[in-house]
């Protein structure tokens, strides 16, 4: 219906009036706005633009920390949380594998060259503060078997020796790790170390989602972060794959990590099919889950968060049209 008039006298008398309650109005919806948008709630979900039901709305979330997650052949399912730096432990060594295999590549099957353990890998094997793997002055391993000891039992004497093995020395390795993750476009990444002990390497969920798509590129690297176990050679111990989550159906990776400062943190891919069978890959990252506790907290915090994701794409995967799903969220690039 048309606005009721308002005699022209009143007109005159109610400006200071009309003026304030809009402002008044406006103030309270950039309030509601602000509310909305604020940093501190970590339930909070960065949708795609235009993203569309059901994909991107109702994902189970983890209630602390941040998340990524990206389906090929769908696109990103957009980022949670607050993308702040945090320290990422052990996921570093997703990087470092990616350096070592794009200046040394290898096909499956190879198992590349030898490398010389030196005294200093052997002599961390020892150490009651970080996890390594034991190594022996000496020992020729080559770099296939360097690999899986830095990504299944997550050696960290192992990924600094591949550093200096790569640079000359760990420092002028990470300077290739830092360049790379500006290449990637990984603008809220720092790293300092190539194995992940230090806290002063940080990244964000959405950041390491970018490494991880491209990482799983690698036919190598692909089938190192499968794997169950390793052994180091002339030794008959098993060293099982740190990644928990690789028992759910149809996981195929990535790398675990966990400190205190880090808390729970978990890179992981799986295989889900659509409808119609066909396979996708979807990659997810999700950090800082029990941050400021025990490591064990956090991995067992950050498998629940990422096990309850897997679970969700996997049934969304089953009875969503892909290609409607395709047109409904935009790519995570």
């Amino acid at each position: 219906m048309p606005p009721t008039s308002v005699p022209p006298r009143l007109l005159r008398r109610r400006p200071l009036f009309a003026a304030t309650g809009t402002l008044t109005l406006v103030l309270s919806v950039l309030a509601v706005l602000a509310g909305l948008f604020e940093d501190g709630d970590t339930r909070r979900s960065t949708r795609a633009p235009d993203a569309g039901e059901p994909w991107d709305a109702g994902l189970p979330w983890p209630r602390e920390g941040q998340a990524a997650v990206h389906v090929d052949g769908v696109g990103g399912l957009g980022s949670h949380g607050s993308q702040t730096p945090v320290p990422i432990a052990s996921v570093t060594k997703v990087m470092t594998a990616y350096v070592i295999l794009r200046d040394h590549p290898l096909r499956e099957g190879e198992s590349g060259p030898r490398i010389t353990v030196d005294q200093q890998a052997a002599d961390e094997s020892v150490s009651g503060v970080e996890s390594t793997v034991p190594l022996e002055r000496g020992q020729r391993l080559s770099q296939r078997q360097l690999l899986e000891l830095t990504l299944i039992p997550s050696g960290n004497n192992a990924a600094r020796l591949l550093a200096r093995w790569n640079a000359g020395s760990e420092e002028a390795f990470v300077t290739k790790m830092n360049r790379t993750a500006d290449a990637l476009g990984m603008r809220r990444t720092t790293y300092t170390g190539a194995s992940g002990l230090e806290p002063t390497t940080k990244s964000t969920a959405a950041d390491q989602l970018k490494l991880a798509r491209q990482a799983m590129r690698d036919e190598v690297f692909r089938s190192v972060v499968a794997q169950r176990d390793t052994s180091v050679p002339g030794s008959s111990r098993a060293l099982p794959n740190t990644n928990a989550l690789l028992d759910a159906p149809g996981v195929v990776g990535i790398k675990t990590g966990s400190s205190t400062p880090a808390g729970g943190a978990l890179m992981w891919a799986v295989q889900v099919p659509d409808r119609t069978g066909r396979q996708h890959l979807a990659v997810g990252v999700v950090l800082h889950q029990r941050a400021d506790t025990s490591p064990q907290e956090g991995l067992s915090a950050v498998f629940d968060s990422s096990r309850a994701l897997v679970e969700a794409l996997r049934h969304r995967m089953s009875t969503i049209d892909p290609a409607q799903a395709a047109d409904t969220v935009s790519p995570t690039r």
